[in-house]
């Protein structure tokens, strides 16, 4: 029987491009043009959040001052993913994000006026909480956004090529740092950067044509519960939202409290170029295990792909625990960083394919809030700890806690139980 699919061939044979791939995500323009503007952007977005932290650090020297920061910078989703998801399945989500991007740029520019004086801190935390607060009102409109302009057979691969875009982004950006800090350049430059890579996206939005979404019919208090009825109705939504939640709490605060981990654990100092090639190492590592799901395992289901990762990071995690010098720690890291994001991708991919058109918005603001609203919480619990005990502690309870998820969240088993057969 001949396959009268877009993506079949004249004589019905199956194409070159694999569906579900990357690289069939990428055949997209529209999608295309966001993912590369997109890119562009989230390099600046990381070099502001690798130096961040260590500026915070070098002048303070306490690693419960930069939790506060990322409290700043990732709080404001715990508290405002479900409006910002009501305002995603309302607004013109092209609108939304221009604007949204523009007061980010604003406030870079802000912040980067303040480090220039060395402005008190509590004059950075504001500025850095302004952002923090339209990252988290644009996160759903864009976490819907990008779906929609591949079909649902690519998605796979476009979710994939999400994750590499923000941990290609965390390579690149840590680079640029070591390379053009013992050239002069300070914190404020950094920053001043950054502020500027928000217009590529406003231009991509600018010539983007997005698809319509049925409009929210819902009123009252049904908007801002819609999302938990959805995860109360699909066991295998609530499972991996909740497991996303509980795995960022306690497995991920090492990730903000990275500065403090390489100096009390591998004796590497946050202001060397050894810190930041670390870092970068990592990133590298996560930006592969997101491709990976779009390349090496397109077809595979992701739903045993996420237990595997789990599997795989709780291995790497306790490597990276017992490392004690930065040769061991470069190789842990690594690993730590692709059965991450890999992990991470696999239950995306998963979630989304769940979700409808008209409820992403809405839906993934619970995953944006388990992802990044816990991590602060995580790091103002951990950080105290870690200044008074250490830092290896830590990872080793991130390790065990992976491992517990890895037997947790067993979406197959869900689906088995619901009759469900595909992922």
């Amino acid at each position: 029987m001949t396959d009268n699919s877009p993506l079949a061939t004249e004589t019905g044979e199956l194409p070159l491009i694999r569906p579900g791939s990357a690289r069939s995500a990428l055949s997209h323009h529209q999608f295309r043009r966001i993912f590369a503007a997109s890119f562009g952007s989230n390099i600046g977005s990381w070099i502001q959040n690798v130096v961040l932290p260590i500026y915070i650090y070098n002048r303070t020297g306490k690693a419960s001052v930069v939790a506060l920061l990322i409290l700043a910078q990732m709080g404001p989703l715990l508290l405002l993913a479900i409006p910002a998801g009501v305002i995603a399945d309302t607004v013109d989500r092209r609108k939304w994000l221009m604007s949204m991007q523009m007061v980010m740029l604003t406030f870079s520019f802000v912040l980067a006026a303040l480090a220039r004086v060395d402005a008190p801190i509590w004059a950075l935390f504001l500025a850095q909480l302004a952002i923090g607060i339209a990252n988290a009102l644009n996160m759903p409109a864009w976490s819907a956004l990008l779906p929609s302009l591949v079909p649902q057979h690519d998605l796979p691969g476009a979710m994939s090529l999400n994750s590499t875009l923000i941990n290609g982004s965390r390579v690149i950006g840590p680079i640029l740092v070591a390379l053009f800090s013992p050239l002069g350049a300070e914190a404020w430059h950094f920053f001043t950067f950054n502020a500027f890579t928000y217009l590529l996206v406003v231009w991509a939005l600018s010539r983007t044509q997005t698809p319509h979404h049925a409009p929210d019919t819902t009123r009252g208090w049904k908007r801002f519960t819609f999302a938990f009825r959805v995860a109360k109705e699909r066991p295998a939504v609530s499972r991996l939202i909740m497991t996303l939640g509980l795995y960022s709490l306690i497995s991920l605060p090492y990730i903000g409290l990275f500065p403090a981990v390489a100096e009390l654990n591998f004796g590497i100092n946050d202001s060397s170029a050894v810190y930041k090639w670390l870092y970068a190492t990592w990133a590298f590592g996560a930006a592969l295990g997101g491709l990976a799901l779009g390349t090496l395992f397109v077809g595979r289901d992701p739903r045993i792909m996420i237990r595997w990762g789990f599997a795989a990071n709780a291995v790497a995690m306790l490597g990276f625990a017992a490392s004690r010098s930065a040769v061991p720690a470069f190789v842990t890291g690594f690993f730590l960083g692709v059965s991450y994001f890999f992990t991470t991708t696999a239950m995306s991919t998963v979630l989304q394919g769940r979700l409808a058109p008209h409820e992403r918005g809405r839906t993934m603001a619970l995953w944006f809030m388990s992802f990044g609203g816990t991590v602060p919480i995580g790091n103002m619990i951990f950080g105290p700890l870690v200044d008074a005990h250490g830092a290896r502690w830590l990872l080793f309870l991130g390790a065990a806690w992976a491992l517990v998820l890895a037997w947790w969240c067993n979406i197959r088993a869900l689906d088995h139980k619901s009759g469900r057969t595909t992922a």
